[in-house]
């Protein structure tokens, strides 16, 4: 009987685990993005390879689990997302850490969530509890106190690029939450990345491609494709399914807390106290947010990737 009892606490412990690491893999997208921008890498270039090894190797899986893609409207919905949606936000997220630090574009991608229930309100006329509303209050105030234009490092295009990723991610939650869950998980991800891969594939060709020129480069861009992309992706869905997606949402907060801390070690990029304080109230807004949320629903669309 105790046997039995502690198997379920077990397996809730290690779905926690599993998630937080997904949460610091994710974290480390601005580290890998930065460091291969040192090596020569130009956004396009870089999300491209991105993108498409990613979506290979979830496509390897695909095949291996003889997975189906979808058909028709669904599998056109889905590229789209990927093709327009994720190509959107990812190469604007991207553009501003040129402009700004890592973890300070982190930390202002984490105010979708509020963002969302925005959306939800003034397009689709729903109503938000007063907890909601606290919260959206809260990571409005934070996104003010973090866009601190005074600190080192920090330039207006790079605060308001990533302003406007949190923007488009908003977006494409809410759109991808109505699509992607149809196809699963696996299957989605999938299309969309691939779908991502081809089109930063045909800006990089008009453009003209702009590889890493050292190893840690291409290091950087194994590490962003598998690490950030693949591993975190994988972890988020095995995890959420041991926890549920509200906790899941909950735990994913490690994300910006690990790209600021990796920025500091790595990048010597460090916060103002004030950015600081934003940075917990946009924090303390998406908790909010997630502990309100309806159960078994979740800010993050179901089979989608979940971050930049």
């Amino acid at each position: 009987m105790e046997q039995r009892a502690v198997a379920p606490v077990m397996n809730r412990t290690a779905g926690f685990l599993i998630v937080a690491l997904s949460g610091a893999c994710f974290g480390a997208l601005g580290l890998f993005g930065r460091l291969a921008y040192a090596a020569g890498a130009d956004v396009s270039t870089l999300l491209f390879l991105r993108f498409t090894l990613a979506g290979s190797v979830l496509g390897a899986v695909m095949v291996a689990m003889r997975q189906p893609l979808p058909k028709g409207r669904l599998l056109v919905s889905l590229i789209l997302l990927g093709a327009v949606g994720y190509v959107s936000e990812a190469g604007v997220y991207f553009a501003a850490l040129q402009h700004a630090p890592a973890g300070l574009v982190a930390l202002l991608l984490y105010s979708f969530p509020a963002l969302v229930a925005l959306l939800q309100v003034f397009v689709f006329r729903e109503k938000l509890g007063r907890i909601k509303w606290v919260a959206v209050v809260l990571a409005l105030c934070g996104t003010g106190l973090t866009a601190d234009l005074s600190q080192g490092g920090v330039t207006p295009l790079g605060v308001t690029l990533g302003l406007l990723s949190a923007l488009l991610y908003a977006v494409y939650v809410v759109t991808s939450a109505r699509v992607a869950g149809r196809a699963g998980p696996l299957v989605s991800s999938t299309v969309i990345l691939m779908s991502a891969g081809l089109t930063f594939g045909l800006a990089t060709l008009v453009k003209g491609p702009s590889f890493p020129t050292t190893t840690l480069g291409w290091a950087a861009v194994v590490g962003l494709s598998l690490i950030s992309t693949v591993a975190a992706v994988f972890l988020f869905f095995l995890g959420m399914a041991r926890i549920g997606p509200v906790n899941t949402s909950l735990v994913s907060n490690m994300e910006p807390l690990t790209a600021v801390v990796l920025s500091a070690l790595f990048l010597n990029e460090r916060l103002s106290l004030r950015q600081g304080l934003g940075g917990v109230l946009i924090l303390t807004a998406a908790v909010l947010l997630a502990r309100s949320d309806v159960p078994g629903q979740s800010l993050k669309p179901e089979g989608a990737d979940t971050t930049a």
